[in-house]
């Protein structure tokens, strides 16, 4: 089999039921969640199975959520069949509360970094909010029920499990998050609502 198709090769591509341009927002949208998947699997690639395999199984399983949102949002078929769910958002929830628990209290926002691993989970992270933005303006061009609200739903608390995490990856091979030096103390309720959640 060819990898290459060259169906391509006029800026179209193929999509669930159609074919639409390569810089649909439909696609766009898509496209940047390969884009996070690929980075969640970097950060998969620098964890430490002895420190976080509670961490690479979540990971493991958000990639294949990924994979249902980007089929989720390349599907135009008049009879669609969606494969997320709310329960997904759910149990990312009870993980943001267990791994909060973790981590120093915060009182300023911190800047992205400290560990590598870390490091990528924040670009992660920061990748997450694309897509979400992404997934808003697709819902806001798109008739209703053509795009499931739900992956937008999911990218937004995906963003704060990658906060978390990342906070988490520095607790346990002791390396201090870094605060912005010019910020001021932000936070109530002990940074329990930090910067990511919104």
């Amino acid at each position: 089999m060819n990898l290459y198709t060259r169906t391509g090769d006029k800026g179209k591509t193929s999509i669930i039921g159609g074919r639409v341009d390569k810089d649909d927002l439909r696609v766009e949208a898509y496209g940047t969640i390969d884009e996070l998947n690929s980075f969640i699997g970097k950060a998969v690639t620098e964890l430490d199975p002895d420190k976080f395999q509670d961490l690479l199984q979540d990971l493991e399983n958000i990639q294949n959520e990924l994979f249902d949102c980007g089929g989720d949002l390349a599907n135009v078929m008049k009879e669609r069949h969606y494969k997320m769910t709310d329960e997904p958002i759910e149990l990312l929830e009870k993980r943001i509360d267990i791994l909060m628990d973790e981590p120093p209290l915060l009182e300023k926002f911190i800047l992205p970094g400290g560990s590598s691993s870390a490091a990528t989970l924040h670009i992660a992270r920061t990748i997450a909010r694309r897509a979400e933005r992404q997934t808003v303006t697709l819902l806001k061009n798109a008739k209703e029920g053509d795009v499931p609200t739900v992956v937008q739903r999911y990218l937004n608390r995906l963003s704060d499990y990658l906060f978390a995490a990342a906070r988490v990856v520095n607790v346990r091979l002791n390396v201090a998050d870094v605060e912005y030096i010019r910020g001021a103390k932000v936070f109530r309720n002990g940074g329990r609502k930090d910067k990511a959640k919104d």
